[in-house]
């Protein structure tokens, strides 16, 4: 049986799977029933310094919907708690003592003033807390205020904070980053140089979520008004995945463990993050979306595929496909792979045709000996996937890569066999260009 127990910067939980800071961490009540659901760790709703924030009471999310409502993206203008710090360092010590077993991580959020900064610390501390998270990504209502992704947009004040955070305390801090900064690695490296034990991201995304077209107001909508918000949910996966790609294989930051957010609604979800570099995962949309018992499949679903694969502890998939990660110069370009209908697949419902036909390379047929048949014409496929991508149905329409040796029908030539040394090829540009430098 695969062993799902985890040691992230020292701080240990019975699986992989944290709560991320957000509401569903925002008391007691709540976090004890993530635990009791299976949840291997939380991350303490951002704290601040009283007087307690104070949060709209109107809407506060905005969702967009797929096919049967299903939630594909969630859009919220909530702040970090507005219940007093008082109450809330209270409950994280009683919960800690009921559940030494589990992370518990705090994240912060106070001003830019080291003295600041020492005594939320000092008071965290006194829980018994396993760690703190700095959140320098909420990008909306914190960061009109200096604080946020006000600070995580700018290297300085994150390298700045993060130092005063280690010297000031013995507990390992985690740096929340905000995905709305053109390089993502700049920050990584200012938290590493600031001594910051981890990282953690995505931070949810700035964003409008649509217009209520009767009213002209932003959605959602607070008494005829709204504001950008943060975006959360399946939607943002890809752009978290890249993210945490980035610092994974960034020489500078490599090596420096991450916790990964983002739209991680499954346990495939959670493997793909742990491939590109994450020691630790954080869920959020997908408890608020199914509940708190969602990870249990999560927890029945990575066990089983590590089982599958022969892998007996999670540290074994941390960072498997880093050396996979490539910069699109360096992609083989001799490698040629032609697209394939499963006629005993296909429903005949003609988007692969259509989308070919209009949008791409007109690969696809739509009839053949006068009847209705969608076949790949070889002499036309580029290997685009288009085709793949708007099939209705999962497996009919596959990608086949060429043998090498094999004559390629579109371009007439032979598939060279020279794949594994693509990036010394004097067919790649790239690799000429370094030679003659």
């Amino acid at each position: 049986m695969a062993d799902l127990r985890t040691d992230f910067i020292g701080i240990k939980s019975t699986n992989p799977f944290w709560l991320a800071s957000a509401p569903p961490t925002d008391k007691e009540y709540n976090v004890v029933r993530a635990f009791k659901a299976g949840w291997g760790g939380v991350v303490w709703k951002t704290l601040g310094e009283d007087p307690a924030i104070v949060n709209v009471n109107g809407p506060r999310y905005g969702a967009i919907h797929g096919k049967d409502r299903q939630l594909i993206g969630l859009n919220n203008i909530e702040l970090i708690t507005d219940r007093p710090l008082e109450v809330n360092l209270r409950e994280i010590k009683q919960v800690k003592r009921d559940w030494p077993d589990r992370a518990l991580v705090v994240s912060l959020m106070v001003p830019c003033e080291e003295q600041n900064w020492i005594d939320i610390l000092k008071r965290v501390e006194e829980t018994g807390a396993d760690g703190v998270e700095l959140n320098f990504g909420c990008p909306h209502g914190m960061s009109e205020r200096g604080m946020g992704s006000a600070v995580g947009q700018v290297p300085e004040y994150i390298e700045m904070v993060t130092r005063w955070v280690k010297q000031h305390s013995r507990m390992p801090c985690i740096v929340k980053l905000t995905p709305n900064i053109t390089d993502i690695r700049k920050p990584a490296q200012a938290a590493k140089a600031g001594g910051a034990d981890a990282v953690s991201l995505i931070n949810t995304i700035n964003s409008i979520m649509g217009v209520d077209l009767d009213i002209m107001s932003p959605s959602p909508s607070v008494d005829g008004k709204g504001a950008h918000g943060g975006y959360c949910g399946p939607a943002v996966k890809p752009i978290a995945l890249n993210m945490v790609a980035e610092i994974a294989r960034d020489p500078s930051t490599h090596g420096l463990p991450i916790s990964g957010i983002g739209g991680i609604t499954n346990w495939r979800d959670a493997a793909e993050f742990m491939a590109l570099g994450a020691g630790s995962v954080q869920v959020c949309t997908a408890a608020m979306t199914y509940g708190f018992k969602v990870v249990e499949d999560m927890i029945d679903g990575l066990s089983d595929w590590m089982d599958e694969k022969g892998f007996t502890s999670v540290d074994q998939i941390v960072g498997r496909a880093v050396p996979n990660v490539s910069d699109w110069q360096y992609l083989n370009l001799n490698y040629i792979a032609k697209a394939k209908i499963d006629q005993d697949l296909c429903i005949m419902c003609g988007r692969c045709h259509i989308a070919c036909e209009d949008t791409s390379h007109q690969a696809i047929t739509s009839m053949v000996d006068g009847e209705r048949r969608f076949e790949v014409i070889d002499e036309e496929c580029v290997g685009c996937n288009l085709c793949v991508s708007v099939c209705p149905v999962e497996n009919c329409i596959t990608m086949d890569a060429m043998a090498p040796g094999s004559i390629d029908p579109r371009t007439k030539k032979v598939v060279e066999k020279d794949y594994a040394n693509w990036t010394t090829h004097p067919n790649n540009p790239m690799a000429v260009k370094d030679a003659a430098e």
